[in-house]
This record gives C-alpha cells, sequence and structure tokens, in this order.
C-alpha cells in the first residue's frame, strides 16, 4: 500500500499597516509620550483598518532596541491591552537594536506559517526621549566592565554617531556626499507629504509634550 504524502503551505499577508508621526527627540511632540501609547495607538489603527475582531489578534511582537523604562516591562503586552486587545492576547517584546522592528515582523510571519498562529501583529517601537539619557546614565549600571576593557567588545556601547563617524572613513563617505544625500531625502519627503503619499498610514496622535523655558528653566506641559 502507499501513502501519498500532500504538502500544506500557509502563507502571512500583511493586511494593515499604521504609525504615528515623526518628532524631534526631547524636543518634539512626542518627548513624554510613553511607550505603551505610541505602540498601542499604532496596533488599535491597524487593527480597525484591517476590520477584525482584536480579540483575534493571538500575539503582539514588538521590537524595540532599548527595552527599559518607558519602553520596558514587555511593552508589546502593554501596548496590546492599550490598544484595546483582550488579556487572551500575548505580547512578546524583542531587542536586535536597529533591526528590532523587522525582526518582530519576520518573527509574526514566522508565527503564521509555521505554528499556525490565525492573526498577529509584528512592529517596532522606541522612544529616544524618554529612555535614552536614563539608560546610559552611569549609574544605571548598563555598563559591564569586564566586556567595556575589552579591546573589541567595547564597541558595545558605542553611540550611534561614533559608528557612523567610522563607517564614513572606512568606506570614504564625505561630509559633502552626505549632506546632498540630507538634502535629496528631505526633499522626497516634502514632495511625497505634499502628494498625501503617508496619509493612509500615518494615524495622528494627540499628546502632551514638555517645553522648558530657556530662561527660568521651568518645563510646563503644553497640549
Amino acid at each position: 500500500r502507499t501513502r501519498r504524502l500532500v504538502k500544506m503551505t500557509r502563507t502571512a499577508l500583511i493586511v494593515s499597516t499604521a504609525r504615528t508621526g515623526l518628532a524631534k527627540s526631547f524636543r518634539g511632540g512626542f518627548n513624554n509620550t510613553h511607550g505603551a501609547v505610541l505602540a498601542g495607538h499604532a496596533i488599535k489603527h491597524a487593527i480597525s483598518k484591517a476590520g477584525i475582531d482584536p480579540a483575534k489578534v493571538e500575539d503582539v511582537l514588538l521590537g524595540c532596541g532599548m527595552p527599559e523604562g518607558a519602553t520596558g516591562m514587555n511593552v508589546a503586552r502593554n501596548a496590546a491591552l492599550w490598544a484595546g486587545c483582550p488579556v487572551t492576547t500575548s505580547g512578546t517584546t524583542i531587542n536586535r537594536f536597529c533591526s528590532s522592528g523587522l525582526q518582530a515582523i519576520a518573527m509574526a510571519a514566522h508565527s503564521i506559517i509555521v505554528d499556525g498562529v490565525p492573526c498577529a501583529v509584528g512592529g517596532g517601537v522606541d522612544s529616544i526621549s524618554l529612555v535614552q539619557q536614563k539608560a546610559f546614565d552611569p549609574k544605571s549600571g548598563v555598563v559591564e566592565s569586564s566586556l567595556l576593557s575589552h579591546p573589541v567588545h567595547k564597541a558595545l556601547w558605542m553611540p550611534m554617531i561614533d559608528t557612523a563617524d567610522l563607517v564614513a572613513e572606512r568606506y570614504g563617505v564625505s561630509r559633502e556626499r552626505q549632506d546632498e544625500y540630507s538634502l535629496i531625502s528631505q526633499q522626497r519627503t516634502a514632495e511625497a507629504q505634499k502628494k498625501g503619499l503617508f496619509d493612509d498610514e500615518i494615524v495622528p496622535l494627540p499628546t502632551k509634550m514638555l517645553v522648558k523655558d530657556k530662561e527660568t528653566g521651568k518645563v510646563k506641559s503644553i497640549l
């Protein structure tokens, strides 16, 4: 007797997307907005645009380059609940630094294709304003002394600006070329905004930002 094996193939599809706008770090509109709010707002609108019941979302996977402070305590789970998902929706926070969000999307697709998850959310969130300064405070204990003293491993704590300088020097990328490309990028962004190409993906988020008076040093919250 012969048996025929039938290979069943599942496909993961991206059915909707949503993101907040961008703002300056420390002095921008999101300088006092919790990570769960930033991500939760985007998740809530992505679910709404997909036209599905939030309860159908089995898992929320979020990449986070600095998963501590306002983006800590499993921010993916917190964002899922903020977005209106029930407590039955799981949350997983993933750290691969600058590729954290991309890794989260890949893992969300994997969970659908391999694990049979019916619906998952993949994305990313970070808050430089609320996390970065505190995280790199010497008193925070973020640095491990033996790794920091290693001739190679000390680069684990290298700031991105130093990395950028090394890359520019190694590959001969001049300041002029960088400035030229930056200008082109800004022009493309302005043209895309003018044409409304981002309208469908950006979901505005009302916030309260902190503003410091340069003369008095007083900080106040404004809408």
